[in-house]
Parts: C-alpha cells; structure tokens; sequence
C-alpha cells in the first residue's frame, strides 16, 4: 500500500504542472465566458464589470431570431457537408496513390502534399485571392484557353462558397492523408494476397479489405475534418469578408464581427456555446453511426 501511494503521489506531482496550465488557460476562460453568455458584456463592462448586467437566455433567445445567425448557420453547414467528404475523399485517394507500389519517391510526394497544410492560412488566402482574381486570375486565364468565359469567383454569391471549399480542401488534405498513410500501413499484407489469390479486382480489395479496416481512421479523420471546418473563419475573412450578400458569412465569423467589431461580447459567447452544442452533437452522431455500421 506504501508503494501504491508513493507511485500515486508522484504521479499526481508530475501531472500537476500540466492539469494546473490547463485549468488556469482552458478550463477558466470557458467557465468564464460560458457566465458571459448570459450577459450583456460590452465594451464598457471591459472598463468596470459592474457595468455587465445579467440577462438570463436573453442573447440565446435573440440568436434565434437573428436572421445573421440562421444564414452563418447554413453556410457553415454548406461548408462542412460539402468541404468535408470532398476533403477526406481527396485525403484518402493522395493517401493510396502514395501508399501504392508503383509510385516512387514517396518521401517527396508526401512533403509536397503537406507543405500546404504548414503554410500560414492568411498566405495561402491572399495567395487564392490572386488566382481567383476576375480579370487577372490564373483560374480564368485557364478557363479561357478552353473556351470558358471567367467567373468572379469571390464577388458572385453562387460561385464564392465553392470557390472557398476548393481552397480549404487543398490547403487541409494533406494533413488527414498522413493519417490515411498510417492507416493504410497498419493493414496487413496477407488479406491482399489472399485477395489476389482468389481473384479479386482492385476496386473489390478496396470496397471489403481497405474500407472496413480503415473504418476507425476514417472516424477519427471525419471527427476532426468536421470539427475544424465548422470553426471556419480565417478563409471568409481574409477573401471575402462575409460576403457577397453574406454568402461566406460563417458562424465563428459572425461571432467575431459581434465581439470584436460590435463589442457585443456576451452575444458572442453565447455563439461560441451555441456552436459548441452543434458540434458536439454532430460528433455524437458520428461516433453512433460508426458503432452501427461496426455491428
């Protein structure tokens, strides 16, 4: 039992640093911003708290019937329905043409591939700024050679969203396909040989072999893929600002421009917890889903 209690206490003497830091800067600010949520916290409550007065649900009752926040909502769905599975799709294909036996130089393309995803974003942003450019963009300069009038890809409300899922997927696919790249190593070699010796096709090895023994990396890769790209922000603000027509305009975007632009910071966070509920929610399905389609 002494030893026990020793081994315990120097346990808790090594975690403490970290549950400390993690208490002091995590586990603080939320609780403090969650108490926001139910205030009216602006600019002149940053001066005298007393000037913060509890409001109750007030600004979760608002948020509902706030025309901004239903259309931030619908785009960040937009974005996460259509960027995400594009995403993991373009992932997991980088993923098993590098994993493939006939590409060499593996090494090199798996760093071309993720070079993107250690690029700053607002670079990258500025940088797909100048290629959708209407008149001097390299995208319509393509289009043009084939015959395709140019489209102004971030100033038409139908075409910006899409123009924008196109750089996050490029920007972001790197990163889950050396995940896939991991996953795809773990399968053993003996069930495609078995595979082979048996006849089966490539796309039968990939439907009954890769698929369901990537299906916990897909999981983890779905989870969090969809967990970043609901906090999209850095890509509207950079290129679009929200628009055209609030056509970009996304839920972290609009809670930024509430607290930062409006100083209407308790509206703010009670954004910040209402997207917080979403993407619990979100994950929740998917860990269920996945335990179904498991049994």
């Amino acid at each position: 039992m002494k030893k026990y209690k020793y081994k315990t206490s120097a346990a808790y003497f090594f975690l403490a640093p970290a549950m400390i830091t993690i208490f002091v800067f995590f586990l603080l600010p939320v609780l403090a911003a969650f108490l926001m949520s139910f205030t009216d916290f602006d600019i002149y409550s940053l001066g005298n708290f007393s000037f913060a007065q509890f409001v109750g649900f007030r600004n979760y009752i608002e948020i509902f019937n706030d025309s901004l926040f239903w259309i931030a909502l619908k785009n960040t769905f937009y974005f996460v329905i259509v960027g995400g599975p594009l995403s993991i799709a373009v992932s997991l294909g980088a993923a098993l043409l590098i994993n493939s036996k006939m590409i060499k130089f593996k090494g090199l393309f798996r760093l071309i591939y993720f070079t993107p995803v250690v690029t700053t974003l607002v670079a990258v942003s500025i940088l797909w700024r100048f290629i959708y450019h209407p008149r001097f963009g390299i995208l319509n300069y393509v289009l043009s050679l084939i015959g395709i009038h140019g489209v102004d890809w971030l100033g038409d409300p139908h075409w910006a969203m899409p123009a924008i899922i196109l750089m996050a997927v490029w920007k972001n696919f790197g990163y889950n396909m050396i995940i896939f790249i991991a996953g795809l190593q773990n399968i053993p070699e003996d069930l495609y040989e078995a595979a082979n010796i048996e006849g089966a096709s490539a796309w039968r090895q990939f439907k009954d072999i890769t698929l369901p023994m990537l299906a916990p990396t897909t999981l983890f890769v779905g989870i969090i893929t969809m967990i970043g790209y609901f906090q999209l922000f850095a890509e509207p603000y950079v290129m679009t600002q929200g628009g055209p027509l609030n056509s970009t305009l996304s839920i972290v975007l609009y809670m930024y421009q509430e607290g930062f632009r409006w100083w209407n910071m308790g509206y703010s966070a009670a954004l910040a917890f209402i997207l917080f509920f979403i993407i619990l929610i979100v994950s929740l399905i998917q860990l269920r889903l996945q335990k179904e389609s498991s049994v």
